[in-house]
């Protein structure tokens, strides 16, 4: 085994490893956001974003990532150039880029699966709670924010632990479309170096601590807000 080449490839090593984080954040962050409206709308009475709820999910767990990422990055990345106005605009720099769309696609994805969890912990909220809550005089509008919202997600907090863990793994798929990622720096340095295992070593090494880190992170959620059962 040879390791040599860590110190000459640090900072590209770096820089990918930096990416990786960055793309997991995002996604995770603007996935959760997108996923409240979306269970919200599957638990709703508006038939119409119901619909339109459950329609976005089936499709985005229904289909492989890879073709995803592949239709924004190829299909939404061939219009973008037309839209008036963009090109000259601030936002040209960071929507040209694959990055973008390797998050815009992270993002839609970790929504939908994120958006089904969401809807089954909501239902699994006690109603005996949010009828208390009503009878209290809350609004349903602070009855969502206040109780039910809450209580699903200290119910799904260990499913979203793993969730994560699923999306830090499928970040590696970004080098698809020309984004150096932690992934993508290892392939580089496969092809440099023509080292075969060493890099791949280095990178599940980093995926295994990032994992352990995530899981504890969300180990100390559940203990500073046990669900109730």
């Amino acid at each position: 085994m040879d390791f040599s080449w860590i110190i000459p490839y640090r900072e590209l090593l770096l820089q990918g490893a930096l990416l990786t984080c960055m793309l997991l954040l995002i996604s995770v962050v603007l996935g959760f956001a997108i996923a409240i409206g979306l269970a919200i709308a599957q638990v709703g009475k508006n038939p119409v974003l119901k619909m339109a709820a459950k329609g976005y999910c089936t499709f985005f767990r229904g289909t492989p990532l890879l073709i995803q990422l592949w239709l924004i990055y190829y299909g939404l990345g061939s219009y973008l150039p037309f839209i008036p106005g963009l090109r000259s605009s601030f936002l040209w720099p960071i929507m040209r880029e694959g990055l973008f769309f390797a998050a815009v696609a992270l993002t839609l994805n970790f929504a939908a699966y994120q958006g089904e969890i969401l809807r089954g912990t909501l239902l699994a909220v006690p109603r005996g709670e949010l009828e208390a809550a009503k009878a209290a005089g809350m609004r349903p509008g602070m009855v969502l924010r206040r109780i039910w919202l809450p209580r699903a997600i200290r119910i799904g907090l260990p499913t979203f632990a793993g969730e994560v863990i699923l999306q830090l793994k499928a970040t590696p798929i970004v080098f698809s479309v020309t984004v150096m990622d932690l992934y993508g720096a290892a392939y580089k340095i496969r092809q440099d170096t023509l080292l075969v295992y060493e890099p791949l070593i280095v990178v599940a090494a980093f995926y295994v601590a990032l994992t352990f880190v995530i899981t504890q992170v969300f180990q100390r959620f559940e203990n500073a807000v046990p669900t109730r059962r």
